[in-house]
């Protein structure tokens, strides 16, 4: 059974590190005395874990930790864990280690850089294929009050499960609304060389949330979620593909 997995993940997560505007530094973080670094934590649970709209959990809770280091200069390195839980396979858990740089482009805001995906733990089964996969990654972002358009690029040379090369493109908004409320929209689609080795053909995927600050810093995101992948499509028959709402609750420190 073959499933893909991913960064984190979901949007209210992907709140907690977005760039301040001019900075790209993440809106809550600890100075590290005269380093020039800043050191976010963000922990979070969420009913799911989903990556470009397919569970990696098979419906189950998610337990998430994201870390961000950055440098004054822009540079930055971050890791991303959680739990995972996939058909047939020993993977519990994954691990993803991140770099790059962030910048301004007069009032557009951009990050370019790579994630590496692993598998603690994981055993591939004998003639199977590596989980493990690199990304690099292109985020851009732009305000014009109230709404943030957000566009992602991403290309990797060998995807999951050893399935060749592949590009992912997204665009998005953010609105932000009365009493501190933000909608926020996603569509992305997934283009696959080896469709048949992962297990789906090419994808698209589309959500719309509603995030908020609960209390004390606490940020609330609950959102639905979908694909247009049919059961049939969805790696041999499998629900992880369905419609969804998943719920978050996650805190930047």
């Amino acid at each position: 059974m073959t499933i893909l997995p991913r960064l984190a993940a979901t949007f209210c997560l992907g709140l907690a590190v977005l760039s301040a505007p001019g900075t790209g530094r993440p809106a809550t973080a600890l100075e590290l005395g005269d380093s020039g670094l800043t050191l976010t934590a963000t922990p979070a649970i969420a009913s799911d874990y989903l990556f470009r709209g397919i569970s990696q959990t098979r419906g189950r809770p998610a337990m998430q930790l994201t870390l961000d280091l950055q440098h004054e200069s822009g540079l930055y390195i971050g890791a991303f864990g959680t739990n995972v839980a996939f058909y047939g396979s020993n993977a519990r858990q994954e691990v993803d280690l991140l770099a790059g740089y962030r910048f301004a482009v007069g009032d557009a805001s951009l990050d370019l850089g790579g994630i590496f995906y692993t598998y603690p733990g994981y055993d591939a089964p004998q003639g199977g294929y590596d989980y493990n996969y690199f990304e690099l990654v292109a985020k851009g972002s732009y305000t014009l009050d109230p709404v943030k358009f957000l566009g992602t690029a991403a290309w990797s040379p060998e995807f999951y499960y050893e399935s060749g090369g592949a590009v992912y493109l997204e665009a998005g908004a953010d609105v932000t609304l009365p009493l501190d409320f933000t909608l926020s929209g996603r569509w992305g689609y997934q283009f696959i060389d080896r469709n048949p080795r992962y297990g789906a053909p090419d994808y698209a995927n589309w959500s719309v949330a509603v995030s908020r600050e609960v209390f004390a810093g606490f940020m609330l995101s609950v959102g639905y979620y979908d694909t247009s992948l049919s059961k049939n499509d969805c790696f041999a028959g499998t629900k992880l593909c369905d419609a969804r709402a998943l719920v978050m609750l996650s805190r930047p420190f």
